[in-house]
């Protein structure tokens, strides 16, 4: 039987995991246009970085079209209600840019790492508390150890100050049982005023129904993207998540209208190219690779007249986290190589 009225907060990252299936090449204009309509709509917070949070712009990981500092001071200015939210992770953002993001209107901060090394995010965390933001722990990757491992970090990110912690499906890999397990584990382990929160990809075609899964355990907090519009075939998208979650007695306290006006009028027409499940972007599910590797997996089978599905499931194979983009050209050039033999 639904949780009636069970208040459920959506954060919005069509301009943060979005930027991943932009090329990171999103412009103020449209950051303003996105960021006044999710704020009209009743979104209560709206995450904009790089994809690969404060500081990503990079060779490694995409130089992005516009600096994120003009993106994120245009989002606080076009937002009335929202909380303006970044991510950052350790090794790529400073302590700097958290104290830029912040000086710009930044109030909420996703200090993310891979799955098995919240360790790293102490500082990080520590310091955004210090500043007063909203603080959520993000453990991406999430598929890649057992929930009682999971929720283990959970418990250092809730110590160093976390305020929430996040089940974060970097891949799209996780089917709703193993979203279930994870989730309870980490609603177990966790202080009772400590949220929970759930980040699905779509890979499998299972963003909304892992998203669900997740709430129904006791997640409060959810993500989605306009459109999907995300990482591999996009993430959970925000006005379908919105839609489902009234039917099911939830409040988000979104109008479904005004949000489903946002994906279709606004953020529609500046997509690249559609949010669908292709043979490349299901391969990330199936092999458990990080969704933002898509694009560079492309890239690098066109250079080197492979398959890119064969490039992925390598990928998958060495279990490769975020961080190691360095070696999709490697794995190419290997697979192209033996091609050859």
């Amino acid at each position: 039987m639904p949780n009636a009225k069970r208040k459920i907060r959506l954060v919005d990252s069509t301009m943060r995991d979005g930027s991943h299936a932009m090329a990171h090449q999103f412009t103020v204009e449209q950051v303003t246009a996105i960021a006044r309509a999710l704020d009209e709509a009743g979104v209560p917070a709206v995450e904009v970085t790089h994809g690969d949070g404060l500081g990503g712009s990079s060779f490694n990981y995409g130089f992005s079209k516009v600096p994120e500092t003009e993106l994120i001071a245009a989002a606080r200015k076009a937002m009335n209600q929202a909380t303006l939210t970044v991510l950052l992770l350790p090794g790529i953002g400073t302590q700097e840019h958290l104290h830029q993001a912040h000086e710009l209107g930044a109030r909420g901060i996703r200090v993310a790492t891979h799955c098995t090394e919240a360790d790293i995010a102490q500082q990080h965390i520590g310091l955004a508390r210090g500043l007063g933001m909203e603080t959520v722990g993000f453990l991406m990757m999430a598929h890649m150890i057992e929930a009682e491992q999971l929720a283990y970090q959970a418990k250092l990110m809730e110590g160093y100050g976390a305020q929430s912690v996040y089940v974060t499906d970097s891949a799209g890999a996780l089917r709703p049982d193993g979203v279930r397990r994870r989730v309870a584990a980490l609603r177990n382990a966790l202080e009772p005023q400590t949220k929970v929160g759930i980040h699905a990809h779509n890979n499998l075609g299972l963003g909304i129904a892992n998203s669900l899964a997740g709430i129904e355990e006791g997640a409060e907090y959810v993500d989605g993207c306009c459109c999907g519009l995300g990482a591999g075939s996009g993430n959970a998208q925000t006005e379908v998540l919105v839609a489902v979650l009234e039917l099911e007695g939830y409040d988000t306290g979104i109008s479904v209208n005004r949000i489903m006006d946002a994906a279709e009028d606004v953020v529609k027409p500046v997509m690249q190219r559609p949010q669908v499940i292709d043979r490349g972007s299901l391969s990330l599910g199936y092999a458990g690779v990080y969704s933002s590797f898509l694009l560079h997996a492309y890239r690098a089978a066109a250079k080197f007249n492979v398959d890119a599905r064969d490039i992925l499931v390598e990928l998958g194979r060495r279990k490769t986290v975020g961080g190691q983009e360095d070696m999709i050209i490697d794995v190419a050039a290997e697979i192209a190589q033996r091609g050859k033999g």
